[in-house]
């Protein structure tokens, strides 16, 4: 295979990638590590790292659209990002000294379970609770577009959310994974945000957290100009599609895409620990 051949074959599958990753919030690494290493046989270092810079492209693609669309909650990203960056930060301590193979199995069965539930939610049973008195201080409720004009919402449990935020960069940190899957179940399920509010909120925040690890890829050597190249086109030009799909994509099909998607992620989680590990 030629180069020329290789990078238009990676760049189509990219597309693919792309789009989920703008669709669910979770970036297109979920596809493209296994892809690029089953499927093109690239060394499992250098597809991380096509993989974060893909990431980069997932977030400023398509988070740019779901800003100025005004889906995703800018306030509460950046809140919830200060957890997310201590939490990795920790994790990258902690992935010194801790074994990662069993809490690799252990946090692909609880993603199988969320996985489930996210498909099985009832979007319009979660409105009942009472506002939260600190996202109300802190101007989190916000609106988003819908069928017949804005639509309003209100944020619910921020401690309960800004943890689980935080246990989303420790498992970042500890098992070199994408933590967008636990963002997303976080704001979905525990802070009962609408699901297109979770996702593209989502996609505006793992732009931050993949540009730091991309940042240390790149001194290692591991961003191959040759692979990213394609890879970033591809995935850039997917997430634009996700973005204009988004708005007419009813929230039961966007359930039912965003957990297959923590499905495929919990069983390559599984399959990793069962293995041996990270």
């Amino acid at each position: 295979m030629t180069t020329l051949t290789f990078a238009a074959l990676v760049a189509i599958c990219s597309v693919g990638a792309g789009l989920i990753g703008a669709l669910t919030g979770l970036g297109g690494g979920i596809i493209l590590v296994p892809l690029l290493t089953l499927g093109f046989g690239v060394n499992l270092r250098y597809a991380a790292g096509a993989s974060l810079v893909s990431v980069i492209a997932t977030s400023s693609g398509a988070a740019a659209s779901f800003v100025r669309d005004g889906y995703a909650n800018i306030r509460l990203g950046m809140l919830l990002e200060v957890a997310t960056t201590l939490g990795a930060v920790a994790g990258a301590v902690l992935a010194g000294y801790a074994s990662t193979r069993s809490i690799e199995i252990i946090f692909g069965i609880v993603l199988l379970y969320s996985a489930f539930r996210s498909i099985k939610a009832d979007a319009d049973a979660r409105r009942s609770e009472p506002p939260d008195p600190i996202a109300t201080r802190l101007r989190l409720d916000g609106t988003f577009p819908g069928p017949n004009g804005p639509q309003s919402y209100t944020v619910h449990r921020v401690p309960l959310g800004f943890s689980i935020m935080a246990l989303a960069g420790v498992l970042s940190g500890l098992l070199g994974v994408g933590s967008g899957a636990v963002k997303v179940l976080a704001m979905d399920q525990a802070m009962r945000l609408p699901l297109k509010v979770s996702t593209t909120t989502s996609n505006f925040m793992i732009g931050v957290t993949a540009a730091a690890s991309a940042g240390v890829y790149l001194r290692r050597g591991y961003i191959d100009p040759v692979l990213a190249f394609p890879v970033v086109l591809g995935v850039l030009a997917g997430a634009m599609i996700g973005a204009r799909l988004l708005p007419n994509i009813r929230v039961s099909a966007l359930r039912k895409v965003f957990g297959i998607a923590i499905a495929a992620l919990a069983v390559e989680m599984i399959v990793s620990g069962v293995r041996g590990g990270s």
